[in-house]
């Protein structure tokens, strides 16, 4: 629902304005910036106030008549704007494009930014361990393309298959918005159902040629070979609707979005969309319920976390690459101070992805740049431990990590090392950096000492210990006489006003040292913001290698998160090979048996399955006997070992397995 347009001739002209903008947006709830508030008008106005508690009044609207207003203080956006991205809103920011001061006609006014739940870049917003994907569907006759794009991180994935495939690929993503072709609704809808957020978007954008041609000028390449999708035409016009869908929503700076990979089919095991359900992998449908990731994830990093979801909803079926992250998980075990070490520093590692991120998109605070700097820091030892650990893939991924000494250089010097928050609530920008800069803060701040200096003398000068000296916005800085003493009063002193208990007067000497003080705030202001600003676009070279640092440093926290559950729980390695065996020997549910009351014990369980000898297992007994809970422990214990994981049994030899299908109904989760 959109609000209405009234187009009446007698309407006001700012409700004219609001009209012609709200007109372009038709589906966004526009917050429109009046003065010191955000409102909101008509239906998005009733809206607004029913997600976020406001009070609903009404606006004069001329001769058109009232319209429903509710609003809000614009340095309360914060605040407010989660909570109508939360609630599946799609969010138009609009505001006021010049000074109210320099213009004699109504203040120019722009949607600067659209906000979907797709597109969100706030912390108040953002769940640190998780992804905030944007899918993007093109649907084709046979195959189907699909893309992920998590504008936060700069992560973009594309891929292409059958309709069960994209399902799949849907729930196991998760995203938080889905953006596919208008004709394609009543398809859409019956796939994924109505609940979903989504957003539809004209047919013509979804075009092999448009989505190519918006690809390649963003990366700046003359094909798609180097990111393995230039063949693959339905996931690249998905692609090429997500980079559409970015701008057409007012986001320009997205140089953090340096690659797309390819998810590759047959890379990973076949998991259909019921069997990451019935196997509660990433959340658990039931009250209270505990799924697969909560039991198994150790990371210490964001980063970490949301790779590793990534890892067990596409296991892999690679061999080789299987047993790399086992050799590297055993040696993690077996040099436990190494671990420790790792532990110690990934502890105070931030959220790289999403503080480069931020840089790039041009809204990170100097409190989130300096946790930057904090956060490459720690990179340095990290790096000189992978680099003696005395294992290839530990070693790789040493290699892999960028230090960034000059960037930290950079950030040490300029620095404050406890900057405010924002360029407009204190200081920022470190000392010796601009000379300019230094002597307006020895004015401002010696200034209001020399007020305070002002104060003390003209009290005693005058014989009026009550004197003070205050600031409003109207008189600027003003020396305040009670009426008990204004007979005191020099006859220089100029009175401004006249209040029930005192009088408020003005001297030339205050009024100059006024001038001096408030304009070397404004002008610190600005030459900080430049210099702050300049900062960050010196920064915008580094964002390939903190993203690579970032991607090294979540393998290092799956792999340490893998080494840490298998110390903790007793988990053993498996033996992974070519062979079509499985045998697992004491087997054990990884939820159950970490859900069960103190004192109780799992009792384990052998499977043994092979081509020749036993190649089905019929499993009966009555209810809650355990049948369900063996198959999801073979597939759980399964799924461990091919994300390079040791798994909870006393031994475990696993032919590595391509497909794997479970329709049991019933929850692992049990009190």
């Amino acid at each position: 629902m959109s609000t209405k347009v009234i187009k009446d001739s007698s309407e006001t002209l700012l409700m004219k304005q609001y009209n012609a903008i709200k007109a372009k947006y038709p589906d966004a709830l526009l917050l429109f910036r009046v003065g010191d508030f955000y409102e909101t008008f008509g239906t998005d106005a009733i809206k607004a106030s029913r997600i976020l508690g406001i009070t609903l009044t009404k606006r004069k609207n001329g001769a058109a008549g009232d319209m429903e207003l509710a609003g809000f203080p614009h340095h309360s956006v914060d605040n407010y704007m989660p909570k109508l991205v939360r609630a599946g809103e799609r969010v138009a920011i609009c505001d006021q494009l010049e000074d109210p001061k320099l213009t004699k006609t109504i203040v120019k006014r722009g949607v600067t930014e659209l906000i979907t739940p797709g597109l969100a870049m706030s912390d108040q917003v953002l769940e640190g361990r998780k992804n905030n994907f944007l899918a993007t569907l093109a649907f084709g006759t046979e195959l189907h393309g699909v893309a992920f794009l998590d504008v936060s991180t700069g992560e973009f994935l594309a891929a292409q298959g059958n309709i069960n495939y994209i399902e799949k690929l849907i729930q196991s993503f998760n995203p938080s918005e889905i953006v596919y072709p208008k004709s394609r609704q009543k398809q859409f809808n019956e796939i994924f159902g109505e609940a979903t957020f989504s957003f539809k978007l004209e047919d013509w954008v979804f075009g092999e040629d448009f989505a190519k041609e918006l690809l390649l000028k963003h990366f700046g390449t003359a094909s798609l070979k180097g990111f393995g999708i230039e063949d693959l035409n339905m996931a690249t016009i998905a692609a090429g609707a997500a980079m559409h869908y970015l701008n057409d929503t007012q986001h320009d700076k997205v140089k953090h979005i340096t690659q797309i990979a390819r998810i590759e089919q047959e890379r990973y095991m076949w998991m259909d969309k019921f069997t990451v359900r019935n196997l509660e992998l990433i959340q658990s449908y039931n009250d209270n319920g505990t799924s697969f990731i909560d039991i198994i994830d150790h990371t210490l990093t964001p980063m970490g976390a949301r790779m590793l979801k990534r890892w067990v909803v596409l296991p892999l079926k690679d061999q080789s690459l299987i047993n790399t992250r086992l050799v590297a998980v055993t040696s993690l075990i077996e040099n436990e101070q190494l671990a420790q070490q790792f532990t110690e520093h990934l502890k105070n590692i931030g959220d790289l992805e999403r503080l480069i991120s931020k840089v790039a998109v041009g809204k990170v605070n100097p409190r989130e740049v300096v946790y930057l700097r904090k956060t490459l820091q720690e990179i340095i030892p990290v790096k000189t431990y992978l680099s003696s650990s005395k294992n290839k893939s530990l070693e790789a991924l040493g290699d892999r990590l960028n230090p960034c000494i000059k960037l930290i250089e950079t950030l040490v010097t300029s620095l404050q090392d406890e900057p405010a928050i924002s360029v407009a609530k204190g200081a920022v920008m470190a000392a010796g950096l601009n000379q300019e800069l230094d002597q307006l803060r020895e004015i401002a701040f010696r200034g209001k000492d020399y007020l305070e200096q002002l104060q003390e003398r003209e009290s005693e000068r005058t014989g009026i210990p009550s004197l003070k000296i205050a600031f409003n916005n109207v008189f600027g800085y003003f020396l305040e006489v009670r009426n008990s003493h204004k007979d005191k009063v020099p006859e220089e002193w100029i009175r401004k006003q006249t209040l029930v208990n005192a009088e408020r007067y003005i001297t030339p000497e205050l009024k100059e040292y006024e001038t001096k003080i408030l304009g070397a705030e404004d002008r610190i202001y600005a030459i900080e913001n430049a210099m702050f600003q300049e900062l960050l676009l010196s920064m915008l070279e580094y964002i390939a290698p903190i993203q690579q640092n970032a991607n090294a440093l979540a393998q290092l926290d799956c792999l340490l998160s893998h080494a840490t559950l298998a110390m903790r729980q007793n988990y053993h390695l498996p033996e992974v090979n070519d062979s079509l065996t499985l045998d697992i020997k004491n087997g054990r549910h990884t939820v159950i048996e970490q859900r069960l009351k103190p004192g109780d014990a799992y009792v384990p369980n052998d499977i043994y399955l092979n081509t020749n000898s036993q190649q089905i297992i019929m499993i009966t007994g009555p209810n809650m006997s355990g049948k369900s809970a063996i198959l999801r422990q073979t597939a759980l214990v399964v799924i461990l070992a091919q994300i390079g994981s040791y798994v909870p049994s006393e031994g475990a030899k696993i032919g590595v397995i391509d497909k794997l299908f479970t329709r049991v109904g019933a929850s692992s989760n049990f009190v």
